[in-house]
Order: structure tokens, then C-alpha cells, then sequence
């Protein structure tokens, strides 16, 4: 069993998708079109902002989350950014890119999210914003954060590349602070053909300067406000992920059902898995903890079954951040220790989830 098969997700809509394509092709304008305004207008529907400007991908979107506010005066160098430990190493390189510094917060081992209870005491002079990830496709949102930003006057930026769907309360991942960065990578929940991301937000002013920077800069042909980059989503990938985007909530409800299957089934003492209410959890990632996890990950190969590692190695131990390589943070090392990414997708049957729960709980 594949971990992710993404020629089997692409099929569940392939016509769909084919047509879509077929039409940008035939229309003869590949970029910056109506597929791309199309696709634009429904995300920033679908998730709740006034906004969506679409980019390259998602180290982009955060990129220029960060240079927006640099260029706007919000943000200057030196300044700090709380951030957790255990994300993906693009959260901290779009911080320390603007010349920001990031400050590390440990998780909750319960929810694998940044520990809300931590970060007031990571707060100095120089905290001006906090980066929330929304790991696996878990919220990471708490009214906690939100009174600690709205008390220290810190913008709160999201992380929504792994929790496209996700909610908290009525509102979706993606609307719940000033701006949000989204990744659009073929393997994620709502996943391109290619790289593609985007960001949201309600602020206009962090709306236009955003989309200026992304074209060069420019927001009238031949004028340059801002020594920008060129960064866009083109039409291809903005025709596919319209179609894809009728079915979010559809494929998201299955992943759930998947990730059920193993909350409620997985009874191996080795194993510990993540227990959250589904209104919080997208399941992009299904991931369980385990002392052994190599030799366990080598027995579900043996066995048929694919898994992945999210992540092996935490940002403040890899050679990028050799000045980092000192410090501790054995929360966040635990989890990179023993982190193990079961299969988990609306490409699955329930039959598919049993058989890996069997072979877990005769682990």
C-alpha cells in the first residue's frame, strides 16, 4: 500500500480536471487569466477572507507575508517571531529570509501543536508577531493566542500549508489571524498538479502590497514600487484546483473517517496516537509516536505498507542552523525521534485502514 497515491487521487476527478485543463489550453493565456482570478475568488470565499493572492508555492506565500509587513514598516530587522520548534524548516527560512529572527516554542506532546501555555514567556521587546502552524492538518488556534496577541499587539500569522478544511469553532484555518500562507503541493489535502500556494487575509493594504511584490514589484506594467520577485500560480494549476476544491470538504470527511478507524481501533501500548475532536483535524497527516520506530516502520514494509517520517530531523538541529545546534528542546527532539506517518487519505478504504491497524496491533 502506497502512502499517498497521487495518480489514484488525481483519477477520482480526472475528467473534471482534464476538461479544466483543456479549456486554459485552448483559451491560448497560461498566466495571470480568469482560471487564476477564478480560483482566487473561490478559496478567499471558501475560506473566509477578502483576499487570496496566489503564488509560486508556499514558501512564497509566507515570504511575502513577511516582506509585506517589512516593506509596510510593521517589521524591521531584528525583530522576533515566535514560532514553534517541531514545524517544517520553510515556517523558519521565511523568517530569518527577512532578516526576522525566529524564537522557538516547545509543543503540547498531546496535540504535537506549539504549547500556548509557553509562549508569554518567550515574549521580549523585540516580539512583534507569533507564526502559528497548523501541523498534520491539526488547528493549532487557541482563544489563549488570540487574547496573548491581541494584549502584547503581536500579529498573528498562520501557517495553513498542511490544514486546508481545517475549522475552529465556525471560522477556518486560513482566517483566524492577520494573514495566512497556503501551500497548494500535489500530496497536500488540497493539492496542485505542481507548485502553487497563495495567501489570504482581510487586510487590503498587506493585499495589494503582497500582490505587487509577487510581479516584481510592479502593480502597474513597467513601474516598480518594490524590489519584488516574480512568483505566480499559472492557469493550469488554478483550473485543477478549482475542480479540487468542490471536493475539499467531501475528501476531508473521508480522511476523517480513516483516521476513526485508527483512534478508535490502535490498541498497541508501543504506539501512541493523536486523540483530537475531528471539527479540529483535516488528518493531512496521521501521525502516531513509537519508540521503535524504525523497527517498526521496517515491519510495515515488510508487511506491504509505506509510511513516512514528519520529520526526522527538527529545524534547530540541521546544518542550515548550524548556531542553533546547541540548544535543547527535547519535546520537539521526541517527536522527531518518534514520529511515524501512517497512510491516511479519501483514497482509502476501510478495509485498507483495518489491515494496517491489525498489523499495528500485532506490533
Amino acid at each position: 500500500m502506497e502512502y499517498l497515491s497521487l495518480k489514484q487521487i488525481t483519477a477520482m476527478h480526472a475528467e473534471e480536471i482534464s476538461a479544466a485543463i483543456q479549456q486554459v489550453v485552448d483559451s491560448g493565456w497560461y498566466l495571470q487569466g480568469q482560471a487564476t482570478r477564478q480560483f482566487q475568488d473561490q478559496y478567499a470565499r471558501y475560506i473566509g477572507t477578502h483576499h487570496c493572492i496566489t503564488c509560486g508555492n508556499g514558501l512564497d506565500a509566507l515570504s511575502l507575508i513577511f516582506r509585506a509587513y517589512r516593506d509596510l514598516g510593521v517589521l524591521q530587522d531584528g525583530d522576533e517571531v515566535i514560532v514553534p520548534a517541531n514545524t517544517y524548516i520553510a515556517s523558519i527560512l521565511s523568517i530569518t529570509e527577512n532578516n526576522l529572527v525566529p524564537v522557538l516554542v516547545e509543543p503540547d506532546i498531546s496535540t504535537m501543536q506549539i504549547d500556548d501555555a509557553r509562549i508569554e514567556s518567550a515574549i521580549t521587546p523585540r516580539t512583534r508577531a507569533i507564526l502559528l502552524v497548523h501541523l498534520y492538518g491539526r488547528c493549532a488556534f487557541t482563544t489563549r493566542i488570540e487574547n496573548i496577541c491581541r494584549q502584547h499587539h503581536l500579529k498573528l500569522i498562520e501557517d495553513n500549508a498542511q490544514a486546508h478544511g481545517c475549522t475552529f469553532h465556525s471560522k477556518r484555518t486560513g482566517s483566524l489571524g492577520d494573514a495566512a500562507a497556503h501551500s497548494f503541493y500535489p500530496g497536500k489535502n488540497l493539492g496542485a498538479l505542481g507548485d502553487a500556494g497563495a495567501v489570504t487575509t482581510s487586510d487590503e493594504l498587506l493585499a495589494n502590497t503582497i500582490r505587487t511584490l509577487a510581479n516584481y514589484g510592479s502593480s502597474r506594467k513597467y513601474e516598480f514600487a518594490y524590489k519584488g520577485r516574480n512568483s505566480r500560480m499559472d492557469e493550469l494549476q488554478a483550473a485543477a484546483l478549482s475542480v479540487k476544491l468542490r471536493y475539499l470538504d467531501a475528501d476531508n470527511a473521508r480522511r476523517k473517517q480513516i483516521a476513526q478507524i485508527f483512534n478508535t481501533q490502535i490498541s498497541n501500548p508501543k504506539t501512541i496516537v493523536p486523540k483530537s475532536p475531528d471539527r479540529d483535524n483535516v488528518y493531512h497527516i496521521y501521525p502516531i509516536l513509537c519508540e521503535e520506530r524504525a523497527t517498526l516502520q521496517a515491519y510495515l514494509k515488510e508487511n506491504d505498507v509505506q509510511t513516512m517520517i514528519h520529520y526526522p530531523i527538527p529545524p534547530h538541529q540541521q546544518q542550515a542552523y548550524k548556531e542553533w545546534n546547541h540548544l535543547s528542546f527535547p519535546i520537539t527532539e521526541r517527536i522527531h525521534r518518534q514520529e511515524l506517518s501512517l497512510p491516511c487519505n479519501q483514497a482509502m478504504t476501510d478495509e485498507d485502514a483495518q489491515r494496517i491497524v491489525r498489523l499495528l496491533n500485532a506490533f
